[in-house]
């Protein structure tokens, strides 16, 4: 069976070096906001060539503390993406703002730059772009909006680890860079975890007061906030995995070739594109298929998992259904949503194994 991505085979490949960090965790016995964490933090901040990296609980704890510390709150709006997932979203109307979705650029899956000026109001305080699937939004058009309309800008790296927009690391553009270690993602631990990037100091002290109860000093608390914190053996794992995070990027790459080459011409196939300015790191491997439900079941046939991301637009969810599609909603989301499918995509995935999948695409009869 090929699967999606092959958890075991990555642990397999690094078992000694984690095996042997999370056993130094257990003998130390330093479990919360321990060393492993700091380390961490400090050699992710270097990779990014900002000041800060803050350890949290999750990615999606990474947004919503991002968001806080960004000032984000009742009343405001904040223009996003409406194809991801939905934390996204969630974290904007979970601190009683408003997410206002602007589409997408059909290759990329990203947010398209010309469609943002006209959802700015008085009311809109950040652009939050996603890098979806390891391909990194066109930045130098959002940030030239934001610094003209005096917003901030907030990234969501989820899934896209080491990622480079014009050779400059995505994450390293906005106010904050928001990262998740989900065990599927491109740098990925064995439970959740998170991270906060920044280069500005006081919004990485708001975060670190964030992610601990709103406090500094143990015991006094300077503001509401939550328990998020990055655990200490996650962290471990974390740091064994960074050392490879470069190769394993290119693992993912070499597949993606692999993938281009085998279905290049491929009746009903429309391959993802990759930008001249973009390093994409292939969290994904998102394929159009005019025949997406075909082209699925023969894989299933076939042993091989595949999957779609995502099948209904965020504007579309029941929960951010109330207040209507009055602009005309976001039509090039709703077309993906329709044929997007997602391939097995890890950095172990072998030359015959991708072979053997486009060689089942290839053969799904086109009527």
């Amino acid at each position: 069976m090929i699967q999606m991505v092959d958890l075991g085979r990555q642990y397999l490949t690094l078992k000694k070096e984690i095996d042997d960090a999370v056993a130094d965790v257990l003998a130390h016995s330093h479990f919360i906001l321990g060393p492993k964490v700091a380390e961490l933090e400090k050699k992710i901040a270097a990779y990014h060539g900002v000041g800060h990296a803050i350890g949290v609980g999750n990615g999606t704890d990474a947004l919503l503390l991002a968001l806080r510390a960004c000032g984000i709150g009742r009343g405001d709006e904040v223009i996003t993406s409406p194809f991801t997932f939905i934390a996204t979203a969630e974290v904007i109307a979970g601190l009683g703002a408003t997410p206002v979705f602007a589409d997408i650029d059909p290759d990329t899956f990203n947010i398209d730059p010309a469609l943002i000026e006209k959802k700015i109001t008085p009311r809109t305080k950040a652009i939050l772009p996603v890098h979806l699937f390891g391909h990194p939004a066109d930045m130098d058009p959002i940030l030239a909006i934001a610094k003209t309309r005096g917003l901030t800008v907030i990234e969501d790296c989820a899934q896209s680890f080491g990622a480079e927009y014009k050779g400059k690391k995505a994450g390293s553009f906005g106010r904050c860079g928001c990262f998740s270690f989900f065990p599927s993602k491109n740098l990925a631990c064995c439970g959740d975890g998170g991270m906060v990037i920044t280069d500005d100091e006081e919004t990485a002290k708001t975060v670190r007061m964030l992610r601990n109860h709103g406090s500094a000093v143990k015991y006094y608390h300077s503001m509401l906030g939550y328990n998020s914190r990055l655990d200490e053996i996650q962290a471990a794992i974390l740091l064994v995995k960074f050392s490879h995070i470069d190769r394993m990027n290119e693992g993912r790459r070499r597949a993606a070739e692999l993938y281009r080459t085998h279905l290049a011409g491929a009746g009903g196939v429309h391959l993802p594109g990759e930008a001249p300015w973009a390093k994409h790191v292939y969290h994904q491997f998102t394929i159009r298929a005019k025949h997406r439900d075909a082209v699925m079941n023969a894989l299933k046939k076939n042993d091989i998992t595949s999957a779609v991301y995502y099948p209904l637009p965020l504007d579309r969810q029941e929960v951010f259904a109330a207040g209507g599609r009055k602009d005309g909603g976001c039509p090039v989301s709703d077309r993906c949503a329709a044929l997007v499918l997602s391939l097995p995509m890890f950095p172990e995935l072998t030359e015959k194994e991708v072979i053997r999948v486009c060689d089942v695409i290839r053969g799904v009869p086109l009527e």
